[in-house]
């Protein structure tokens, strides 16, 4: 056997993602043989002792067939009926498949929600916390028969990466149809399989985009990659496989593309903020508070702000703009926009005696605030 990935074969409590392409056929159903092989992988690894999550797309992909429906569908009323009828199916389906090795499956359908408000956050963890002391497999999907538009995560990589850090997983396996990160669209000749990613240096001239593939599926290798960097930000490693070499990711061989950690644990919170927000607005600082706001790491209050654009109420995310029209900064914001114009270059102790104490406090606060950096390629990170 050849050399193993240490991180790897250490871990002992591990987030597994698998999409809909990699268990779907031509067609778009789901395919019992590509759950079984699944399956089997993971249970295994079980076996010897290793805390298994799984978070599986498929409920909508699941439910087509049963509707009638010849496509995945597009308006969000269907999907959510597609993911009512297919979500029990699919995990039906795992709990079979599992059942033959001995082992529990639980259903775990998130929103947005629960990992950042506190006592969803807290209720969540304690959830997973006491499924897999008492030996169950939990088989995670974002709850797509009630999440809008506005509380979804938006693909089920970066739901991973997020309940990665909510579990304090060891390690999060992304698996995909097609065998890892390339440096180009793998279809072309001349492309090459990155084994290992340790910092942005290693992407700089890499080009992600949308996988094209049977329709059913929502996320990229863009969304990939940027469930990677949530990842390892926060100190857990991530492998990147193709879904038919699982077996061989879960052992530590080295298969698919490997993200090295780059950070340490920090805020579920912040996590989401950062990389699983839309911005309902913006905020356009001057010098001063862009200096405040970046390098002292200061709150924004309403004296360094010059401009708002957008529709956003109390505790929306917004982006914090420097004068060049950059955002440095994203946030959650303590006023509903009609409520900031007449705040702004004011000093926070001058509209106190205006018009009471509750206009004392931050536009944002310190602690519902990260910093933002450049995208590459397009979006990810």
């Amino acid at each position: 056997m050849g050399k193993l990935r240490a991180d790897v074969t250490r871990a002992q409590r591990v987030v597994v993602k698998v999409g809909s392409s990699s268990l779907t056929t031509g067609r778009g159903a789901i395919d019992p043989a590509r759950i079984d092989a699944l399956v089997d992988a993971l249970a295994s690894r079980r076996a010897a002792g290793t805390e298994i999550v799984l978070v599986s797309s498929g409920a909508i992909a699941t439910g087509i067939a049963p509707l009638g429906l010849k496509a995945r569908p597009r308006d969000l009323a269907t999907q959510q009926a597609a993911a009512s009828v297919g979500q029990g199916l699919l995990v039906a389906r795992y709990t079979e498949a599992f059942g033959r090795h001995g082992f529990r499956v639980a259903q775990v359908l998130l929103t947005a929600d629960d990992v950042t408000r506190r006592s969803h956050y807290q209720n969540a963890f304690r959830t997973f916390a006491r499924l897999l002391e008492l030996g169950v497999v939990p088989i995670v999907n974002e709850n797509d028969s009630v999440a809008t538009h506005e509380i979804r995560f938006g693909d089920n990589d970066r739901l991973a990466a997020l309940v990665a850090h909510l579990v304090h997983a060891d390690l999060l396996v992304l698996l995909s149809d097609v065998e890892g990160l390339y440096d180009g669209d793998p279809r072309r000749a001349g492309t090459s399989l990155i084994t290992d990613v340790r910092g942005p240096e290693d992407l700089a001239r890499v080009v992600v985009g949308k996988a094209k593939g049977n329709g059913v599926g929502t996320g990229g290798m863009v969304t990939k990659v940027e469930a990677a960097d949530i990842a390892t930000a926060a100190g857990i490693p991530v492998v990147l496989a193709a879904a038919a070499a699982v077996g061989d990711a879960l052992a530590g061989s080295v298969v698919g593309t490997h993200f090295h950690v780059t950070g340490r644990r920090r805020s579920t919170r912040l996590l989401w903020l950062q990389h699983a927000t839309t911005p309902q607005g913006r905020l356009l600082l001057d010098e001063g508070a862009v200096v405040a706001v970046r390098d002292r790491r200061a709150s924004l209050l309403p004296a360094g702000i010059t401009a708002v654009e957008g529709s956003f109420g109390h505790g929306d995310p917004v982006d914090l703009v420097d004068p060049s029209g950059h955002a440095v900064a994203r946030g959650l914001v303590n006023f509903d926009a009609d409520e900031l114009p007449a705040l702004l270059g004011r000093s926070t102790r001058e509209l106190a005696r205006e018009l009471g104490p509750a206009y004392e406090r931050e536009v944002v606060h310190r602690d519902d605030l990260v910093l933002l950096h450049e995208r590459r390629n397009g979006g990810a990170r």
